[in-house]
């Protein structure tokens, strides 16, 4: 059977140890945990919507994932100053991401939003982030812990569990949920670490951690991989 075919938008890079040449980029592990799941992972450019419509470009896809990567700039969430600590913003990455999250919701495709690209989708919907969670003390960076998941959730369903480690690697988080999106998974700290559209018209959930740091040895990160390619699959 042929593997269904996951979108998954690159990551800009200014160096990388193997090209001379700055890249587009991502994850190995992330890379591996779709294949894992049947998958057929394709790197898809970050090309300005203005010249590339990115909704005719998404249609030939199974499925995307929105991976992690920089801050948002903080403009496109109605800010009006820059915290400190924002980092590799990308106006470029920022205006495609933004447009593959609207077009992927819109058209039912199914959709696995990670880290920057919960973010991405919450932005996208209306929503607004914390710019910094308070520095190292407060911070999810480099952090295994759990998270709490809502009953009756895709996530739930997806996880089989109404708890999970997550593996995280983030300074920002959702303030406010954007149009329509309920939270779905929470650290104690309150940190929203997963949301979802309830009456989408496809597939989606969102992720704040990075299941692809431990899909490899942990069943139900990779089961969230497994979800959204057995979405694409029925979908075909």
């Amino acid at each position: 059977m042929t593997r269904p075919l996951i979108a998954v938008p690159a990551r800009f890079s200014a160096t990388t140890s193997a090209l001379r040449y700055a890249a587009e980029v991502n994850a190995r592990a992330l890379i591996e945990a779709v294949w894992r799941a049947g998958g057929e992972p394709a790197g898809i450019h970050p090309a300005d919507p203005a010249e590339a419509e990115v909704a005719e470009r998404l249609a030939r896809f199974d499925g995307v994932l929105l991976p992690g990567g920089g801050d948002l700039a903080p403009h496109r969430y109605g800010a009006a100053d820059t915290h400190a600590a924002v980092y590799d913003v990308d106006d470029l990455q920022d205006t495609f991401d933004l447009e593959v999250a609207r077009c992927a919701v819109d058209l039912g495709i199914p959709l696995l939003a990670i880290c920057r690209g919960l973010q991405t989708v919450n932005v996208a919907l209306g929503g607004t982030l914390e710019q910094d969670m308070g520095g190292p003390e407060r911070e999810h960076r480099h952090l295994v812990h759990p998270v709490a998941v809502e009953r009756g959730t895709l996530l739930e369903r997806a996880l089989g569990a109404g708890k999970a480690e997550a593996s995280c690697y983030h300074h920002q988080r959702v303030d406010r949920p954007g149009s329509g999106l309920t939270v779905t998974a929470r650290a104690a700290d309150g940190t929203v670490e997963g949301l979802e559209l309830p009456g989408a018209q496809g597939w989606f959930t969102a992720v704040q951690w990075h299941p692809e740091d431990t899909a490899d040895r942990d069943p139900a990160q990779q089961a969230l991989f497994d979800s959204l390619v057995g979405a694409a699959r029925e979908r075909r």
